[in-house]
C-alpha cells in the first residue's frame, strides 16, 4: 500500500489528518484568549497595586512579578495542573472515590496561562500608565470629573494605548505557551500533532505543519494588533 503524500494527509479526505489539526488549532486560539483575558485582569489589579498600594500591597505585587517571570512556564503547568488534581483526588477519597482525578486540562491551561502572562501584562500596564502625561489627568481633575470618569475617559484609553504593542508580545507569549499544555492531555495543536505523528510514524510531516499553523497564528495576530494600535493612534502626531 502506498504511503499518502503530504497533501493527502494535510487534507479532509479519508487519509487526512486535517480536521484533527484544525480543531487542535481552534482549541490552541481557545486556551490562549481565555489565558490572555485572565491574565489581563491579574495585570490590572498587579498594576494598580504597584502604582497606588500600599507597601505591603506593593511587596506582594512585586513577589508575584518576580516569581511568576522567573519560574518556567512548563513548571507552572505541572504546579497548577497535578497540584489540583492531588486535591481534587485526596477531596474524592475522602467521599469514597477511588482513583486518581484529574484537574479539566482546558481549566488548567487557562490558569497557568492566566498567571504568567498576568505578571507580564503588570509590567506592561505600568509602564504605559507612566508614560501617560500628568497633566492629561489634572486637566480631568481640574474639569470635576469623578475618579471613575477620569479612569473610563481618559487614563484607561491612553493606558491601552501605549500598552497594546506589550500586550500584542504578551498575546504571542500565551500562543506559543499553549503548546505546552499537550502534557496535561488537553488536544490542542501540539497534541494533534503528537498523535498523529506516533500514528503515521511521520513525525516531520506533522510538526512541519504545526509550526506552519502557529506561523499563520502568530502572523494574523501581528496584523489584528497592528490595526488596533493605527486605531487607538488616530490624531496622534508622530516623529518623522
Amino acid at each position: 500500500m502506498n504511503q499518502p503524500g503530504f497533501f493527502e494527509l494535510m487534507g479532509f479526505g479519508p487519509a487526512g489528518w486535517g480536521a484533527l489539526l484544525l480543531s487542535g488549532a481552534t482549541l490552541t486560539l481557545a486556551v490562549a484568549m481565555c489565558g490572555l483575558l485572565f491574565g489581563a485582569v491579574l495585570g490590572t489589579f498587579g498594576a494598580w497595586a504597584k502604582i497606588a498600594g500600599g507597601q505591603t500591597v506593593r511587596g506582594l505585587a512585586n513577589a508575584y512579578t518576580t516569581i511568576l517571570r522567573g519560574v518556567p512556564d512548563l513548571l507552572i503547568i505541572y504546579l497548577i495542573y497535578f497540584g489540583s488534581s492531588s486535591v481534587l483526588t485526596s477531596i474524592g477519597h475522602l467521599y469514597g472515590a477511588s482513583g486518581f482525578i484529574g484537574f479539566p486540562g482546558f481549566l488548567a491551561g487557562t490558569i497557568a496561562i492566566g498567571v504568567t502572562s498576568g505578571a507580564q501584562n503588570t509590567e506592561v500596564f505600568r509602564g504605559a500608565f507612566q508614560t501617560v502625561h500628568k497633566g492629561e489627568i489634572e486637566a480631568a481633575r481640574a474639569c470635576g470629573m469623578s475618579r471613575l470618569l477620569r479612569f473610563r475617559r481618559i487614563i484607561a484609553p491612553l493606558t491601552l494605548r501605549h500598552a497594546l504593542p506589550g500586550m500584542g508580545n504578551v498575546w504571542l507569549g500565551a500562543l506559543k505557551e499553549s503548546s505546552l499544555l499537550s502534557v496535561t492531555g488537553l488536544a490542542e495543536l501540539m497534541r494533534q500533532a503528537q498523535v498523529a505523528s506516533g500514528s503515521t510514524r511521520l513525525p516531520f510531516d506533522f510538526y512541519l505543519a504545526a509550526a506552519a499553523l502557529y506561523f499563520l497564528l502568530c502572523t494574523m495576530s501581528g496584523l489584528v494588533v497592528q490595526s488596533a494600535e493605527r486605531r487607538y493612534s488616530r490624531g496622534v502626531r508622530r516623529e518623522v
